[in-house]
């Protein structure tokens, strides 16, 4: 069983869902980012989203598309990435890690290759914002050779014939963006929310994790109340570009302080 699967599994069985915070590989720099990590992991997160930074995210607000410039600058790679991720896993063999990010530095990398690269990493997913399910055939192959999960986006605009299509190539869990428009820029209707998640269970028995506009511990806890996980981002970057100057086990401590009350909240 993956890692992802395993960790969902578990989960329901005590009733809790997931909590999976997201932030970008080497912001500030590669060598806070483990550090990161392992405070997040303190703090109740269950899964690791880690953003490959790309000089164009178009699916990112102005919070994320800072953190990818404040990456590159540092001289963050694709292959630094990975060797992030293998450094990670030196400590902490059981929380799954999904990379986000975008086809061209993939492409550029090559697919085959970089499932390799990502499997003996220890990646458990990938998620490819502008992949869709109509170009995927073969690149979903390298990553089911390896074991790694392809998550994918749903929108609220996503056609109910579009999802089901969606949600049959998907593995480990699925993305449903709660909000329409970039992350970060938008306000949380968690009775929106709901109904949507509703309808996707009626086409899908993957778990589904629900991200944009969860900010704090209040709209985290509504959020878990239907979806099998809660994914927060914007509220974890912006907080690293305030506090970018300071040594990195400050900025953990800045995370943890985020995530540890949304971890408290949801469990209650």
């Amino acid at each position: 069983m993956s890692r992802i699967k395993q960790c969902f599994a578990d989960l329901a069985k005590t009733g809790k869902k997931a909590l999976i915070p997201y932030i970008t590989a080497g912001d500030p720099t590669p060598e806070h980012t483990v550090t990161m990590m392992n405070g997040l992991v303190d703090a109740g997160a269950d899964v690791i989203e880690i953003g490959m930074p790309f000089s164009d995210p178009m699916a990112d607000g102005p919070v994320i598309q800072l953190a990818c410039e404040r990456s590159l600058a540092a001289g963050t790679s694709v292959r630094k990435v990975l060797a992030i991720i293998a450094e990670f896993r030196k400590q902490n063999s059981h929380t799954p890690v999904v990379l986000m990010g975008y086809l061209n530095p993939i492409e550029f990398f090559g697919y085959q290759a970089f499932a390799n690269s990502a499997k003996e990493a220890g990646v458990d997913g990938i998620l490819l914002v502008d992949l869709t399910p109509e170009e995927a055939t073969d690149v979903v192959e390298c990553f089911r050779q390896n074991e790694i999960d392809l998550i994918y986006l749903l929108a609220p605009t996503t056609t109910p014939a579009r999802a089901k299509k969606i949600c049959d190539l998907a593995s480990g869990y699925v993305y449903y963006v709660s909000v329409k428009g970039v992350t970060g820029t938008a306000e949380l209707d968690v009775d929106s929310v709901q109904k949507h998640v509703d309808s996707l269970r009626e086409i899908t028995s993957l778990p589904i994790g629900v991200g944009f506009g969860i900010r704090d511990a209040k709209t985290a806890a509504a959020v878990s109340k239907c979806a099998d996980g809660v994914i927060v981002g914007s509220v974890l970057v912006n907080a690293i570009a305030e506090n970018k100057d300071q040594p990195k086990e400050y900025i953990a401590d800045a995370l943890q302080a985020i995530l540890a009350p949304m971890r408290t909240e949801m469990d209650a």
